[in-house]
């Protein structure tokens, strides 16, 4: 009898382990099961938007490089309008605005540059079109009201044809799917710009 209650209670012990175990495993392998998917899943997107970031090629890279400093400078010289007094509010406004959209696409294109393991500066020998010279942003830097205005207009025009030029060439030669974007919204929006600008000059 002994040992038929003991066998029955062994059994059922083996029954009520195997039961506890099959719970636990369930209970902790579901969410871990889970995780892993999710974790699998969220590291598969991560790689798919590094190969993303990092396929690029030299075009890419020449882009990035060429239009930081670009930007730099129209921001620099939209931040020298924005100091002076007497400017027609529909300069002062554009000038607002080219700060306000050329800043955040700097940041974006180091965030490229440095992901692509590229320098951030452009290699010697290669140029970029429309920058002012250092006599240009003093002249810039000097001239006051209507004269400032129109002096900014002028340049600006030129440094927004040469943007262009060069977004338009990332368009045809880049490789990286978001430079490409932002070479496309550069154009879009600097020949706005452009035909934007030489109206009001019509205007001073």
């Amino acid at each position: 009898m002994i040992n038929k209650k003991f066998a029955a209670l062994s059994a059922t012990a083996v029954a009520a382990a195997l039961a506890l175990t099959g719970c636990s495993t369930s209970s902790a392998t579901s969410p871990s099961n889970t995780m892993s998917g999710m974790d699998h899943g969220s590291g598969m997107m991560s790689s798919s938007a590094r190969a993303a970031t990092s396929d690029h090629n030299a075009a890419d890279t020449m882009f990035a490089q060429g239009m930081i400093p670009h930007h730099e400078q129209a921001v620099e010289m939209s931040e020298t309008m924005l100091k002076k007094q007497d400017i027609p509010t529909a300069v002062t406004d554009l000038a607002t605005r080219i700060k306000a959209a050329q800043a955040p696409e700097i940041e974006t294109m180091t965030g490229w540059l440095k992901s692509w393991n590229e320098s951030a500066t452009m290699g010697a020998g290669h140029s970029m079109d429309g920058m002012m010279g250092d006599d240009d942003l003093k002249k810039l830097e000097a001239a006051q009201g209507a004269e400032a205005a129109r002096l900014f207009l002028q340049q600006m025009i030129v440094h927004h044809e040469g943007a262009v030029m060069m977004a338009k060439t990332e368009t045809s030669q880049g490789k990286n799917a978001e430079a490409i974007k932002l070479s496309k919204d550069i154009v879009t929006a600097q020949e706005s710009e452009i035909q934007e600008m030489k109206d009001l000059l019509a205007t001073l």
